[in-house]
């Protein structure tokens, strides 16, 4: 009995780890939608080795560091258990790999191609796995800490902060620190429009991304006596609820409409176990509507050149998500209980701080050393060279 119940939560969690990994294709079809003709190659390959050394970083150093695992025994000893160790691992390496893919969304068009892959390593092998360790492992005592202070601990149920909202303000100083694509903003305050090169691929994108998402949240159960279709509904209720506020504050605009039903997605993650669908539903409304204000904001208003609005839509969203399970995850609002409001503040504070300070110290530390952005004038060196050669076009020069 225990042999066939370990072999059917293998399964689970490797269907889980598969649509998560599908989740991907829908990273690298959102941004080869959303950026100019000349760089979709370079888009394309940029998401995939993003995946592979992620897979690396994380196996050799950033599963040690979050959960004290180490792949180092016989094969006899791995395939105990049906492998279910290993598929864990694998499910959880698909949740790492997507920091690069959100951060990569921010940096188009503009970033090198190899200190990006060094980023990579450096902020999956360590810089994730340490704010995952705390959220989802009880290390450090943080956690103890956070349940004295607020009387229950920070709960993230499939990862709103603790994958994204780190992500996206990992991108933040990321974006910043490499400037605006030339000719983006001009000096006497006007803006050179940049419009999705490709609305149904980008659209493709977001379908992938929005049913790998039921893989992603409902799967965080881990195990099969785990599993809760409320955490399915909810996902359902938080993606109508973005995509139609999206839609509305958007005025019709089809890059808010498909990217409204990822924000309610985004925000869902972390009470989706705990919300009453009619929470979700709201807290996926708030989230497309944030990120179509705050994405307008801070591209005319700062003239943050977030290519695909990464920091709105991952890291605003996120954060949104881990104090909306602490209200809507609350008996008084339907939801189950067992969270609280001040936790949630804490723990999605917490992880704010750790991804602003990461993502400051590898970028900055990049563009010091190596540097981090491609020449203006097309000086590209090495994979940047034999990519942008690839995808170049016969307007490559009049579009920069």
């Amino acid at each position: 009995m225990d042999n066939w119940k370990t072999g059917t939560d293998a399964m689970f969690i490797l269907l889980g780890a598969i649509m998560v990994l599908a989740m991907h294709a829908g990273f690298a079809f959102l941004e080869l939608g959303t950026v100019r003709k000349k760089n979709q190659v370079n888009a394309l390959v940029k998401i995939l080795v993003d995946f592979a050394v992620s897979t690396i970083a994380y196996f050799f150093i950033g599963y040690t560091i979050a959960y004290g695992v180490q792949f180092m025994s016989g094969a006899e000893t791995l395939a105990h258990k049906s492998g279910y160790d290993l598929v864990k691992f694998f499910f959880l390496a698909t949740f790492a790999a997507a920091i690069p893919a959100i951060i990569s969304g921010g940096i188009a068009e503009r970033s090198r191609f190899n200190p990006q892959l060094v980023a990579t390593f450096v902020l999956v092998g360590f810089v994730y796995p340490f704010f995952e360790g705390i959220a989802w492992n009880q290390r450090y005592g943080v956690q103890d800490w956070i349940t004295q202070v607020a009387g229950a601990p920070f709960h993230d149920f499939a990862g709103s902060v603790v994958v994204h909202a780190l992500g996206g303000w990992i991108a933040l100083p990321a974006v910043l620190l490499l400037g605006a694509r030339r000719g983006r903003y001009q000096k006497d305050g006007r803006i050179s429009a940049h419009p999705p090169s490709n609305i149904p691929f980008l659209a493709l994108g977001a379908w992938i991304l929005a049913v790998g998402w039921f893989g992603f949240n409902v799967m965080s159960a881990q195990t099969v006596d785990k599993i809760s279709g409320l955490v399915a509904i909810n996902s359902l209720m938080a993606m109508a609820g973005g995509t139609l506020a999206a839609w509305a504050a958007g005025r019709n605009d089809p890059g808010f409409a498909y990217n409204g039903p990822l924000a309610g997605l985004v925000a869902v993650c972390a009470g989706s176990d705990l919300m009453h669908p009619l929470g979700a539903l709201i807290t996926g409304g708030i989230a497309g509507a944030l990120f179509v204000y705050m994405f307008t904001l801070a591209q005319n208003r700062w003239h943050i050149d977030d290519v695909l609005g990464v920091w709105p839509l991952h890291g605003l969203c996120g954060a949104w998500g881990g104090i909306a399970a602490g209200i809507f995850g609350a008996r008084a609002l339907g939801g189950l209980g067992g969270v609280s409001l001040g936790a949630q503040l804490i723990g999605t504070a917490l992880g704010i701080v750790v991804a602003l300070v990461g993502g400051t110290l590898v970028y900055g530390a990049l563009k010091k050393l190596v540097g981090i952005r491609l020449d203006a004038e097309g000086e590209f060196n090495g994979a940047d060279l034999t990519l942008h050669r690839i995808s170049a076009t016969p307007e490559r020069e009049t579009n920069w």
